[in-house]
């Protein structure tokens, strides 16, 4: 069955994966669905407070129309008998698509409720698996699509910025991406306009502090850690960013020093090799000297205690020098 008609079907289960993803896809079928039935009344229910009395209520003929449709949220949270009411409506709604309402479940992808999803699924439902989007790559190819979406390219190191600084944030992510295609006629997008347009952005401007002090540029580093900083970036966001990039290079000498493989490593190849590049110079003892002026950094901001900036420019210094103190 094609995504087609898969949103066509009258009974659609979208369910895991990625929280913003899975929510972006039910507001997607919901907005068809509501498209293509103008005369439909939309209903939204969830299942922690629905009972079966409800359900049928809102599936049934009305005063307002003979058909609606309706989002059921959290259908993991379904008790027995509104888990017995959907299955009976599911396999009822597949017999006669063009008379029945239209239901669209969303369900987060937990064990619990699995059993309602697959009895669903045998009555015809149509389920739909969302993406996680845990793994780097796949976050990467998610940047690559959404540029595509727009009919639009992206350099993959710029597609791989945008991971590293948005990653974990998915709904950002997905909002940077529309706003340069919208800003920028650049086709594909470089690496130089991604982190020009993002250098306000707390976690660019560590990535930027942290591959100078790496490349062993002490002056420049600290410049642009002052400018940072007085552009209200939180230095804890600094810090968090440098003491990623350090993480990075102790993979690489693990994995040069046959500690751990590459997989185990579990960061982006990329990143390894660019950490495989820098690492020429460090030692054992100025990776943890490095660590421990960067978690005596991340102390001080946290407290009311010394001088926050100072300690981070210290720690920064300390990088450019591969961990040992100049005199």
């Amino acid at each position: 069955m094609t995504k087609a008609q898969q949103g066509n079907a009258p009974v659609m289960m979208v369910v895991g994966g990625d929280t913003f993803l899975n929510g972006q896809r039910v507001k997607e079928l919901c907005a068809k669905a509501c498209k293509s039935n103008p005369d439909c009344e939309f209903m939204e229910l969830n299942a922690s407070t629905c009972d079966s009395y409800t359900f049928d209520e809102a599936v049934s003929p009305s005063l307002l129309s003979d058909r609606a449709v309706v989002l059921l949220d959290d259908m993991q949270l379904a008790d027995e008998s509104l888990g017995e009411t959907l299955i009976a409506f599911c396999k009822e709604a597949v017999k006669n698509p063009q008379d029945s309402s239209i239901l669209i479940c969303r369900h987060d992808g937990g064990n619990k409720g699995r059993r309602l999803l697959d009895q669903m699924t045998k009555g015809g439902a149509v389920k739909e698996q969302v993406p996680d989007l845990k793994k780097f790559d796949a976050k990467v190819n998610f940047v690559l699509s959404r540029f595509e979406q727009r009919g639009r390219r992206v350099e993959p190191r710029a597609a791989q910025q945008l991971v590293d600084v948005l990653g974990e944030r998915t709904p950002e992510l997905a909002s940077m991406c529309s706003q340069l295609c919208d800003d920028f006629d650049q086709n594909p997008l470089t690496l130089d306009t991604v982190n020009a347009y993002l250098t306000d952005n707390p976690a660019v401007s560590g990535f930027a502090v942290a591959d100078m002090a790496l490349a062993g540029h002490s002056a420049q580093a600290v410049v642009a850690l002052r400018s940072s900083i007085e552009q209200g970036n939180d230095p804890i966001s600094l810090i968090g960013v440098l003491a990623l990039k350090l993480r990075v290079l102790g993979k690489q000498a693990a994995i040069q020093a046959g500690t751990i493989s590459q997989a185990e490593a579990k960061s982006a190849y990329w990143q390894l090799r660019d950490a495989r590049r820098q690492l020429r110079g460090w030692t054992s003892d100025g990776l943890a000297t490095c660590f421990e002026a960067l978690a005596a950094a991340d102390e001080e901001c946290k407290t009311n205690g010394g001088d926050a900036v100072y300690a981070l420019e210290r720690a920064v210094e300390l990088i450019a020098a591969k961990g040992r103190a100049r005199a």
